[in-house]
């Protein structure tokens, strides 16, 4: 049996691990090929571990082990100009583009917004916000020649539906990305373009396993474990889980891609545990 997205061509950012990699994953396992961009390398004043060469060739592995082609590079999303290079290039080589996933993103420590240095704000929404616009800016014109329709998921989070406390630029940019997402939506309705959000609670990948997201969660504990910070993720859940994991997601992205959602736009879809119930 074919799969929900056979014969397809998936452009996804941040794709070296976590999400991104798990979006590749799926979406190779169900037919696509894939063009795989990340940064792999540790930003300035970042002090969350960030992805690896290494990282983004074992994505490679694991789309190649399924069949399927993949050309990755290693890129910066707010690069204009070697992202669109790294785009047509992927285009040449695989013969098409249906599906953008404009995964990736940037953690950061979290400070008051009356408090936060203009680096660490600047940096975020460069990543989190124009990144994903940037992504979806070199890439929607291979779905538009195509003449096919497409899809594209932009990746946002509960954050993006609702404020908290000491995070306020990731909560700025995530907010952002819904409103990219509904605009676009407008825009590309005619050309059979849908465009949707994912928005995820907390998700067992290095972006939110650390030491830095544990102390976020756990302020009343001096050296919280990971053990600390699943009692108080819990608490933001219905369901009974401290988080879910990057597969978890990618069904999501997966559903909306294919054509099981062909008359879904304009969504900006909780993959929470509830999280927004509360």
């Amino acid at each position: 049996m074919a799969g929900r997205v056979e014969g397809k061509v998936a452009f996804i950012t941040g794709a070296a691990r976590g999400q991104g990699r798990a979006h590749a994953v799926r979406l190779a396992q169900e037919g696509a090929d894939i063009i795989a961009v990340d940064v792999c390398k540790q930003l300035d004043g970042v002090k969350i571990p960030m992805s690896t060469p290494d990282d983004l060739a074992e994505t490679v592995a694991r789309v190649e082990a399924l069949g399927r082609r993949i050309v990755a590079v290693e890129a910066d999303v707010r690069d204009f100009d070697t992202m669109q290079a790294v785009v047509d290039h992927g285009v040449e080589q695989l013969g098409r583009l249906d599906i953008i996933v404009a995964n990736a993103g940037l953690a950061s420590d979290g400070a008051r917004l009356d408090r936060m240095d203009e680096k660490t704000w600047r940096d975020m929404i460069d990543v989190n916000l124009t990144g994903v616009w940037v992504s979806v800016r070199v890439a929607i014109g291979h779905i538009i020649v195509g003449k096919r329709g497409g899809s594209i998921v932009l990746t946002s989070s509960c954050g993006g539906l609702r404020g908290a406390e000491y995070i306020g630029h990731y909560i700025a940019a995530k907010h952002g990305v819904i409103g990219l997402m509904r605009t676009l939506a407008l825009e590309m309705g005619q050309r059979n373009i849908r465009v949707n959000a994912v928005c995820p609670s907390q998700v067992g990948t290095p972006m939110t396993l650390n030491e830095p997201t544990y102390r976020m969660f756990r302020p009343d504990l001096a050296d919280p474990t990971i053990d600390d910070f699943a009692v108080a993720s819990q608490q933001t859940h219905v369901l009974p889980t401290p988080w879910l994991e990057p597969e978890d997601i990618a069904d999501a992205v997966l559903f909306l891609a294919s054509d099981e959602a062909r008359y879904i736009t304009g969504v900006a879809l909780p993959v929470d545990a509830g999280a927004m119930l509360k």
